[in-house]
């Protein structure tokens, strides 16, 4: 087995896993960072990648480059998701991206981001029972249901950053505009998805995670706290309404918050409560297992 290093460039996050696989798994970890970025600042309007943001993305796509060369990882494998799919001029960011990291990424499609998100968010879980993942990212969020694999798939474009660049352009955000923002992305839910019946949703990714510490009251992120932790709808709700009361600097002020994340995890909180509304169960388990985790699967063996 080699050392692998797997990268995700998202809507807003950036984000670097390395193992050491074993014959069980994925083994050991050696490394996991998580970087606010905003690559997709702007892109739902303009339709292209801002300057800033490529700059910033491209230099901490430097630093996994550095940490990867260091550790030894002798397989890498980069993808990019919904903002560099919509952008006009992705292949300037590839190219950049390419040199700083030592990988030329991959623009992968929505179906391909939900079957990675299905497999790694199951890496730890037992099989046997239908699952549905609620993948929730910056630009898009993917639904992919399954028992043994993924058996559905899809990916609706509407995330933390386009719903925030769309509704939540004043703060504190008055309830007009959160309510506004509930219907739109209720809508695109339901036009958009024929989910199959199943026994358990768990979502993923930094929007789950983030509510899941700020529910917990945690005085600092800890992800072994967050994994497997279990919220209702009305919990979600309750976070909506939380976080539409609030500045962003008093969001950015939550212990467990990632500063980055603070002005977007209100638009988050909405789109997290409507995934799990249109799926008609009750509750959601929160995973840190994601598809950093299917990404490393699929280059394993």
């Amino acid at each position: 087995m080699v050392r692998i290093g797997a990268v995700d460039i998202g809507t807003n996050t950036v984000r670097l896993l390395v193992v050491e696989p074993d014959e069980g798994g994925l083994g050991e970890e050696l490394a996991h960072y998580a970087i606010v970025t905003r690559l997709g600042q702007g892109v739902d309007e303009a339709g292209a990648l801002h300057s800033d943001a490529i700059d910033r993305t491209v230099e901490v796509l430097r630093r996994y480059g550095t940490i990867m060369d260091r550790l030894g990882v002798a397989r890498r494998r980069v993808i990019a998701t919904s903002a560099s799919r919509d952008a006009s001029n992705a292949s300037e960011f590839l190219s950049r991206a390419s040199e700083a990291v030592g990988q030329r990424p991959e623009i992968i499609s929505g179906s391909e981001e939900a079957s990675l998100s299905f497999s790694g968010a199951r890496v730890d879980r037992e099989k046997g029972e239908p699952t549905l993942v609620i993948d929730l990212g910056g630009g898009s969020t993917e639904f992919v249901a399954g028992t043994d694999g993924p058996e559905y798939a899809n990916s609706i474009d509407i995330g933390s950053v386009r719903v925030t660049e769309r509704f939540a352009t004043s703060v504190p955000v008055p309830l007009i505009d959160v309510a506004r923002a509930r219907e739109h992305v209720s809508t695109l839910f339901q036009e958009q998805l024929e989910l199959p019946p199943v026994a358990e949703v768990i979502g993923v990714a930094g929007t789950y995670t983030t509510l899941c510490a700020i529910h917990l009251g945690l005085p600092e992120y800890d992800r072994v706290a967050v994994h497997g932790t279990v919220l209702s709808e009305s919990v979600l709700a309750d976070l909506v309404d939380l976080l539409g009361s609030m500045s962003v600097e008093e969001i950015a002020a939550i212990p467990s918050m990632h500063r980055g994340r603070a002005a977007v995890i209100l638009a988050g909180a909405v789109v997290a409560q409507e995934a799990l509304a249109v799926t008609g169960i009750a509750e959601i388990i929160v995973s840190e297992n994601d598809i950093l985790q299917g990404v490393a699967l699929s280059i394993r063996d």
